[in-house]
């Protein structure tokens, strides 16, 4: 008795090896499954495909979605942000004030990259600053974070001449 491939197999492999991913650590089979499912549908679509061929198929789909998914989709998902870190990683983050004098002496400071989940804080500062300068985080109090007014190296040596 010989064993027939039908479309149905593959979509049963697909599934397996999509749920496998629940149990496995790497990111492989799930992209191999895919590329099953595929094969399933093309199989469907042309029933004269030989055995070879469909396996042919299957490593070559599997392949590709692997490489489209490091290539294409993976750098998509990455987090941009720096919510999560810790207090060090939000030190020394500099930012541009966009509003002063607001409630209890806070300014209000827009970061380039959100900072903790947002690009935009309401922040204490120990000098005075106004609206368009430069400041640099240098702690954080409870939910504030404290700035003082940032120089560069540059300003720096102006000043001390």
């Amino acid at each position: 008795m010989e064993f027939i491939l039908e479309p149905w197999h593959w979509f049963v492999l697909g599934v397996v090896l999509i749920l496998s991913e629940l149990l496995l650590p790497a990111f492989a089979a799930l992209w191999f499954g895919v590329g099953a499912i595929f094969v399933g549908i093309l199989y469907w679509l042309f029933p004269s495909m030989g055995l070879t061929t469909q396996l042919i198929v299957w490593i070559i789909l599997s392949v590709l979605c692997t490489i489209a998914w490091f290539k294409f989709i993976k750098p998509l998902s990455t987090d941009k942000t720096k919510a999560g870190l810790s207090r060090e990683a939000t030190i020394g983050q500099i930012g541009m004030v966009i509003q002063n004098n607001l409630e209890h002496d806070q300014i209000k400071v827009r970061f380039p990259m959100p900072v903790l989940g947002s690009d935009e804080w309401n922040c204490r500062t120990q000098s005075y600053v106004q609206v368009g300068d430069r400041v640099r985080v240098i702690d954080i109090l409870g939910n504030d974070l404290v700035v003082q007014a940032h120089t560069t190296n540059y300003e720096n040596e102006k000043v001390s001449k």
